[in-house]
């Protein structure tokens, strides 16, 4: 740790918050050295957003909260957007507008650079934004509507607005699952910065709900549960396994490794000759019961292949598929909508659900077909029934069907889109990033759910820079380099050495 906990970066006391009849956090205290990178963990709902809102400003602590930074006493009882300039934020939800370029989202914050008379520079906003999201080493045209961005690209555009302008040596970076949908080697560029932060001498408080991130990053972590601390431990004196526990509250099994189907399993899903953005002519089978990954580093295109395949994609897309139990046809992949095939989006709040829509609207929603009754209209009491049966099946913790989407955490909200795609009932289940911002408890559930799909010969396809999903879900992964399959990893052979070497093109 780069300094002594005298005077602490930031210390909070005996912060609260109700929300109606529910307690988000309880007299919770935490306190973040001068450069300490300091790791907040905790199952979902158990408050960790709601302190990083508070501390934003975004919501406002019940009265009796203690708040100092850098020895300076703030309030946290007033929710007042942007408190402190040396409390800097990546949120989740990243906070851009997904209308406006990289140029204009840094803009909002900081403002434009002007000349005299008060024109814009334009050419100089161009260049301060190119250089700092060139800082991680990617290369995006910085005028282009946030919109056309991957979530990877949006992802690094926020982390460099939240660093524009600050030189770090004081205060505190909050970072909220800055890592969610990054793939091991941008992963490893943060991380870079995030020391650089530290180093300097700024305090940093990292939410994850990865393990191997902790490990590698943190000097303590503070983990919450059900709104209260419950501790606060050096990194250095915990185990994988003892923090696992700390966070679900009980003992959890080790770590699992999924069953190769057999060989002779009759193919679900044929992809021939794919070619959308940067692939070029990908082709695969998925055999019935098998959980295949698709994975690669950013700009290979693995993404691009689990919203080709469902029709999901707007761009262009040129191949063909076939599912072989449903016809003996193959069907142009610029018309694979017509094959019916769900998909669990990358981006959950954008793609997977409807903001004003209930648990239950949101999870009947392609289903309504079935759903009428006399007269065309729908029947509530069928809507009801199936909303239920897999709110029950899937084990989302609600208030109920018909609250609103938003007020689920967002392992709930995934747990939702899953059990809009599983009813319908399709031959093949096709996953994004699939626990992207979910916490671990969440992330077993999810990955018991697919297995169970697959186990019932289901053919399930991930699409994850998370090797952590791999590992644990997939029987067989294909590595996508320069749009290309370049290496297809079997069985015990996938590992976390072997998936990176993969995706590097390394030895």
């Amino acid at each position: 740790m780069g300094a002594e906990l005298t005077r602490p970066a930031l210390r909070i006391a005996g912060l609260s918050k109700r929300f109606g009849p529910t307690r988000a956090l309880e007299g919770v205290d935490l306190e973040i050295a001068p450069g300490e990178i300091h790791a907040l963990l905790g199952p979902n709902g158990s408050g960790k957003s709601t302190l990083i809102k508070i501390l934003a400003g975004y919501h406002h602590a019940e009265p009796g909260a203690v708040a100092e930074l850098d020895g300076e006493t703030f309030d946290l009882s007033q929710a007042t957007a942007g408190r402190h300039d040396r409390l800097r934020f990546v949120h989740q939800e990243l906070g851009l507008v997904p209308e406006l370029s990289a140029v204009d989202n840094l803009a909002l914050s900081h403002g434009f650079a002007r000349t005299a008379v008060g024109n814009i520079r334009w050419r100089e906003m161009e260049r301060r934004t190119t250089a700092l999201v060139e800082r991680f080493g990617l290369d995006i045209d910085v005028r282009r509507p946030l919109s056309l961005l991957s979530p990877v690209q949006r992802t690094v555009v926020a982390i460099a607005a939240a660093l524009q302008g600050w030189e770090g040596r004081s205060g505190v970076l909050v970072l909220d699952e800055p890592t969610a949908v990054l793939p091991p080697g941008e992963v490893a560029r943060l991380f870079d910065i995030v020391r650089e932060v530290r180093d300097a001498g700024a305090g940093v408080l990292y939410v994850s709900h990865r393990m191997d991130e902790i490990f590698a990053l943190a000097d303590r972590v503070t983990v919450l549960r059900g709104g209260r601390r419950v501790a606060t431990r050096p990194v250095a004196e915990l185990t994988p396994r003892t923090l696992a526990e700390l966070m679900a509250g009980e003992e959890i099994e080790n770590g699992r490794r999924p069953v190769q189907p057999a060989a002779s399993a009759e193919a679900v899903l044929q992809v021939r000759d794919l070619w959308a953005g940067p692939l070029r002519g990908v082709g695969f089978d998925l055999a019935r019961g098998e959980r295949l990954g698709i994975t690669g580093l950013v700009g290979s295109g693995h993404e691009i292949v689990p919203y080709a395949v469902c029709g999901a994609r707007t761009a262009p897309v040129r191949g063909r598929l076939r599912l072989p139990a449903h016809s003996d046809a193959w069907t142009d992949a610029g018309h694979a909508r017509a094959l019916g095939l769900p998909l669990v989006p990358a981006d959950r709040a954008a793609e997977g659900v409807i903001a004003d829509f209930s648990v239950a609207e949101n999870l009947t929603l392609p289903l309504l077909h079935r759903l009428r009754g006399s007269g065309g209209r729908l029947h509530r009491r069928r809507e009801t029934s199936l909303a239920e049966d897999w709110i029950r099946r899937v084990g989302v913790r609600t208030a109920g069907r018909e609250a609103r989407i938003t007020t689920l955490s967002g392992g709930n909200q995934q747990k939702v889109v899953m059990a809009r795609c599983l009813a319908q009932r399709p031959p093949v289940l096709a996953l994004c990033e699939p626990t992207a911002g979910v916490d671990i408890a969440t992330r077993l559930q999810l990955y018991d759910l697919i297995e169970r799909q697959a186990d019932e010969g289901m053919g399930v396809l991930v699409s994850s820079s998370d090797t952590q999903d791999l590992l644990a879900l997939c029987t067989r992964v294909l590595v996508v380099r320069d749009g290309r399959i370049a290496q297809e990893i079997t069985g015990r052979d996938i590992t976390e050495s072997a998936l990176v070497h993969a995706m590097e093109g390394t030895e």
